[in-house]
């Protein structure tokens, strides 16, 4: 399985992501599901903490990812879903390192939403990710 970047215009690789990838080869393919600042029982964790819920996020993510015997590295697609844009961009480095450390540059889009639909949490993310087929 190959990966390449496809990026027309390169600013968007200073954010942290690419404007296209190519997935050639046989592979497997991950849909994650909107995950946000929960703990492992399914309570909302950090109220008013848009870095901490983040973080969070991302951590839960990567703990999909692991059950699936993937890592942030096999992230292809990440949707980013926030309450409120204007206050998630001055924490969006810690995805973006988090995402850097791994050398990946998944394609991401980030949208402002009226809510997300568990009260009190002010991001979500959710994703593809794709891996070799093991064997």
């Amino acid at each position: 399985m190959e990966r390449m970047a496809v990026n027309p215009v390169t600013w968007s690789q200073e954010m942290g992501f690419n404007q296209g990838e190519v997935v050639t080869g046989e592979g497997r393919t991950l849909h994650i599901s909107g995950q946000t600042a929960m703990d492992g029982d399914g309570r909302p964790q950090h109220d008013g903490d848009i870095a901490a819920q983040l973080a969070l996020a991302v951590d839960n993510v990567e703990a999909v990812l692991a059950a699936a015997d993937m890592t942030l590295a096999n992230l292809v697609r990440l949707n980013v879903y926030t309450t409120d844009v204007d206050a998630l961009f001055p924490h969006y480095g810690v995805l973006a390192s988090r995402l850097a450390a791994a050398g990946v540059a998944p394609t991401t889009t980030m949208l402002g939403v009226t809510r997300l639909a568990i009260p009190g949490q002010l991001v979500e993310l959710d994703g593809i990710a794709v891996a070799p087929v093991s064997g």
